[in-house]
């Protein structure tokens, strides 16, 4: 492969991977993307340019990555499989080696690397996420990275619907709502599976995030959340009913929601992010809270 340039297709993609005697594994999500112009749409729809510093989770054999590095942006990965992480590097070198030194690889696990310690700074994030993971891994990071302005990530079409879902709909939940704490969120297209080895049975989906201030909130981001994952923790039950044990009883769950201004019968699918804070706030008025 050496003096190989440009983007990695199927039989690149191959190669690679009969070179480690790498068969992709379930167990860590992995579906290679091999098509470069589906690599050159999530870049583009990204709006990566070579101002960006990239935070790439999994980038796996590197075809994305080569995407990300030929815009001129720098790159931060982190990945999981060891035997991946100390090729990419090699990969970069052999087939863009004037963009090598702008990739920096961390070997390790997205969900407990130290991303702090790391001194990871990056602008935004441009990721293909195993389904199983994706979520976790996707508030994590926007979460504990204040430099994040942005993100675009490939997950599961289910998931990247639900991430995107509006109040009120009927795939509405904590994932839609804990990801508005932290920006606006859309739905950016549709990816088949014939792009990917091996071809997952299912379609992908494509979200973009644009990272906002968080909302103004006495009780804070986990207060909130922890509101937010009560008032799912039973879908078909009023609020009253889901908060009961969060609030302390259902007498309290009603004060509550009355200091909050939020109808009672509602149920966790119909609220905003707006409402969860006051929920939240609510409980550090009420005594013995």
């Amino acid at each position: 492969m050496a003096g190989d340039r440009g983007l990695l297709g199927p039989v690149e993609v191959r190669e690679i991977a009969a070179r480690l005697d790498l068969t992709p594994t379930k167990r860590h999500g992995q579906n290679f993307v091999i098509d470069p112009n589906t690599v050159r749409r999530i870049v583009r729809l990204a709006q990566v340019t070579d101002q960006d510093t990239v935070l790439e989770i999994g980038p796996g054999i590197g075809s994305l990555t080569l995407g990300l590095l030929e815009t001129g942006a720098k790159v931060q990965a982190i990945e999981i499989d060891d035997r991946l992480a100390a090729l990419l590097s090699e990969t970069v070198q052999q087939r863009m080696p004037e963009r090598a030194h702008d990739l920096r690889v961390i070997s390790g696990d997205a969900m407990h690397v130290e991303v702090g310690a790391e001194g990871l700074d990056p602008t935004t994030m441009v990721a293909n996420l195993p389904y199983n993971v994706a979520v976790p891994i996707v508030l994590r990071m926007f979460a504990e990275l204040p430099s994040l302005q942005r993100g675009l990530v490939m997950v599961q079409l289910e998931v990247a619907q639900r991430l995107a879902a509006a109040p009120g709909s009927r795939i509405y939940g904590v994932p839609s709502v804990k990801m508005a704490w932290f920006g606006a969120v859309d739905f950016a297209g549709t990816v088949g599976p014939n792009v990917f080895w091996p071809a997952p049975r299912i379609d992908s989906g494509l979200v973009r995030i644009t990272c906002h201030a968080p909302p103004d909130s006495r009780s804070g981001r986990k207060a909130v959340f922890s509101a937010i994952d009560a008032g799912f923790s039973q879908r078909r039950k009023k609020l009253r009913s889901a908060l009961a044990t969060w609030a302390g009883g259902v007498a309290k769950a009603d004060e509550l929601l009355a200091i909050a201004e939020v109808d009672p019968s509602a149920r966790g699918e119909d609220l905003t992010l707006a409402s969860f804070v006051r929920i939240a706030d609510a409980r550090l008025d009420l005594p013995h809270a």
